[in-house]
């Protein structure tokens, strides 16, 4: 159902972005503001310390993980494994948006996990149905909520268009509850019908069970979560300050155009459409057998319940310190101050990155086989950092 909005009143119409990332513009506008110069990268040790000190999180950027030989090496061969299967998942979930919200629907990837979900999904459907859907990237930062700068953008220029949410993955939920409780908020702020605007999230994995449309449920290693910028078109975690975002600013991010020699974002997406023909045909006979493929309007969040678990035993204060799932465990260990790493099977193909980041990092790892997840990272407290 196309979104019933109507207008924004006493809204100051947002300006255009300026160009930025290493993606085409013709596969994703970033609706964020260049602050590169503007802020400091700073250490996990310290940035770890300002964050359990009372720090947001989002007022702050790391420095960007350089891989070494080996880890790339990883990328390309998990790349070469999982291609299909990556573009199986894309084909269900963008069969799904299309069959939800019909061709008038606007692609809104979360930055930057999303991003380039967000270029295949669009990509698709181009290809295979003529849609070719605006494809937008916008900030969501947890407890801050969503960029209201950049939905307002979206409703000004389409007005009768459905927005669709995409993220590539799941943990344990908090970007699908802080979403819809942003959502929520900005209806009731700027007085729209509430529910006008789709709150839905679609990730091409959901082993949180957390998410309404999903392409699988299996905690798979989607590569993208490898790499930081340099998979997502040169383009940092998104920046929440008021020194710094202000008045009609989208929110912060900065572009690494000094590592174009190392972007491998274009050749991750082309490589995962490389199987889109295949996928295709298999997705349009696997939504035949089974309809409701890939869409749950009521999920169990049964990640949620595991991290819980994980939390009792392991004696864990803070919930925000348990990160299930590849990806998040993946950002444990680039961008955090790891404590301990639970695997499920430490032989299993989907933990070999986690594992040459652990022992590149010196993280304890641990079999923990009482999880549907293949890994979770384990955040180390302030007072154990010490």
């Amino acid at each position: 159902m196309l979104n019933s909005c109507g207008v924004l009143k006493n809204c100051r119409t947002i300006p255009d972005p300026a160009p930025m990332g290493s993606y085409s513009p013709h596969d994703v506008v970033f609706l964020l503001k260049e602050i590169g110069l503007h802020i400091e990268e700073q250490g996990n040790e310290e940035r770890e310390r300002a964050i359990q000190r009372g720090t947001h999180y989002s007022e702050m950027l790391p420095i960007e993980y350089r891989p070494t030989k080996e880890y790339i090496d990883l990328f390309h061969k998990s790349l070469k494994e999982t291609g299909g299967r990556l573009a199986l998942a894309t084909a269900v979930v963008a069969e799904t948006i299309l069959k939800r919200s019909g061709p008038r629907v606007i692609l809104v990837s979360l930055a930057r996990a999303g991003t380039p979900i967000g270029v295949l999904i669009k990509k698709y459907l181009r290809q295979f149905h003529g849609v070719d859907a605006p494809h937008y990237s916008i900030s969501i930062i947890r407890d801050k909520g969503i960029d209201k700068n950049a939905l307002i953008y979206l409703l000004q220029r389409y007005p009768g268009y459905e927005i669709q949410f995409i993220d590539g993955w799941t943990g344990k939920g908090s970007i699908t509850r802080e979403l819809s409780r942003s959502i929520s908020n900005f209806e009731q702020e700027f007085k729209l019908n509430a529910g006008c605007i789709n709150r839905d999230l679609a990730v091409l994995a959901d082993p949180g069970y957390c998410a309404n449309i999903f392409g699988t449920r299996d905690d798979f290693l989607i590569p993208s979560a490898c790499l930081n910028s340099t998979v997502s078109g040169l383009m940092s975690r998104t920046v929440y300050r008021d020194d710094l975002i202000k008045g009609l600013d989208f929110h912060g991010a900065k572009f690494y155009a000094e590592l174009r020699g190392e972007d491998l974002s274009n050749y991750f997406v082309d490589t995962v459409a490389g199987h889109l023909n295949e996928a295709h045909q298999r997705s349009l006979m696997l939504l035949e057998a089974k309809p409701r493929l890939g869409v749950d309007n009521a999920p169990a969040w049964v990640g949620l319940k595991e991290v819980r678990a994980i939390q009792l035993a392991f004696g864990i204060q803070n919930v925000n310190h348990v990160k299930p799932g590849v990806g998040e465990t993946t950002r444990v260990l680039l961008r955090r101050v790891p404590w301990k790493i639970l695997v499920r099977d430490a032989a299993g193909p989907d933990v070999r990155h986690v594992l040459l980041l652990a022992e590149d990092r010196k993280v304890e790892v641990q079999e923990y086989p009482r999880m549907s997840y293949s890994c979770c990272g384990l955040i180390k407290s302030v007072g154990e950092a010490e």
